[in-house]
């Protein structure tokens, strides 16, 4: 079949606007992420003399590398729309946040939702795959204290015992109010055959757009964060939190995220560009944590169920380009998410200007010093 000059012309537009692209994402990881090291160098006096004001600023500068890889999507066309719950209203409570995993765009996807949810993005820490501390974003996550867990059964119980032990030392000293997790695991691609051979075996129900969820890293979360009698029961009569002390873990946000027609966007789409502008969609369910059963058989059917809940959300997604109403409800209301490209070509021009100002600096010294 003959290639017509308009294919030829689309096809060498569509591969100049990715090198573009690369360049310009190379030039800014170049520039950002140092900055975002040599800034917080600097600033270790601050560290020492007021922690608080320390790990604020390294929050502002963490969610502004965040939205540096939002508005790489962004500017190709990758929008969101959300459903559900608001999950402003509880942006100021810590929350445990549970995410099916279909893709790297899943974490690039969750970066550009959250940048309007108040102070979230840059008190939130990240629960991610091993493999992201050697990429180029690996230095922040382990400045900013994300966890890094390792996969597989003979590394298990040691993960868990390692993340119980990084939650208590970091996750309130740094002042951290969202914790975010997949569950599954790993991606559906990879996870979905054992899964479904693990439901059968166990009389569980067959799922196709999601895998069945691990307890370990969701129970280690709530034993360690949500404050005595609030998780599993009521917290009323005697149990009295101080109110200058932290209220524990609030919330479990179950978000759900759904891609056009089950095709994911991975993080060389969301850089490259060269798929057609899509709308990716994100539902949220809020629980209180007291509702959310502590013994470990209970917990587990809890945590089956949200992820059953997510297989009939992307089951009604994918058969009819929308979530369902909430129950009790006839229509579901979706809302558009939105960025403002002033807001985001100020980030990146100070991310330029750093860039040369720490070149200038060490210019200067070079030529003082040799």
């Amino acid at each position: 079949m003959a290639v017509t000059l308009e294919q030829a012309q689309r096809v060498g537009y569509t591969c100049l606007k990715a090198l573009l692209r690369f360049a310009f994402m190379v030039a800014n990881n170049l520039v950002a992420i140092p900055s975002y090291v040599l800034y917080l160098i600097m600033l270790q006096p601050l560290r020492m003399l007021d922690s608080k004001s320390f790990w604020y600023i390294e929050g502002v500068l963490f969610k502004w590398l965040l939205a540096m890889v939002a508005s790489w999507g962004w500017w190709a066309g990758y929008t969101v729309v959300e459903w559900g719950d608001d999950v402003k209203a509880v942006s100021e409570d810590e929350a445990m946040v549970l995410v099916n995993h279909q893709a790297t765009g899943d974490v690039c996807t969750l970066m550009m939702c959250l940048q309007d949810k108040g102070t979230v993005v840059r008190q939130m820490m990240w629960l991610m795959d091993h493999i992201f501390k050697y990429t180029n974003f690996g230095i922040v996550s382990l400045i900013h204290g994300d966890f890094f867990i390792r996969q597989g059964r003979a590394h298990r119980d040691q993960q868990l015992v390692l993340l119980k032990e990084h939650l208590e030392k970091y996750y309130r000293s740094r002042n951290r109010k969202w914790i975010v997790l997949f569950p599954e695991g790993g991606f559906l691609r990879k996870r979905r055959e054992t899964s479904q051979a693990f439901a059968k075996k166990n009389n569980l129900p067959f799922l196709k757009h999601v895998t069945l969820p691990r307890l370990g890293a969701t129970q280690v979360i709530l034993k360690t964060l949500v404050a005595p009698q609030e998780n599993g029961t009521p917290a009323g009569g005697d149990a009295v939190i101080k109110e200058s002390k932290s209220k524990g873990l609030q919330w479990v946000i179950d978000t759900t995220i759904a891609y056009p027609k089950g095709e994911p966007i991975d993080i060389q789409t969301w850089i490259l560009g060269y798929r057609q502008p899509t709308v990716t969609h994100v539902h949220y369910r809020i629980f209180p944590v007291k509702d959310v059963p502590a013994e470990p058989e209970a917990l587990t059917h809890w945590l089956y169920q949200r992820f059953i809940e997510k297989e009939d959300l992307l089951t009604h997604f994918y058969e009819t380009g929308a979530f369902p109403p909430p129950q009790g409800q006839t229509k579901a209301i979706s809302r558009e998410m939105t960025l403002s490209n002033l807001w985001l070509v100020g980030i990146q021009s100070l991310a330029f200007l750093s860039g040369g100002m720490w070149y200038c600096i060490f210019q200067y010294f070079y030529h003082c010093l040799f």
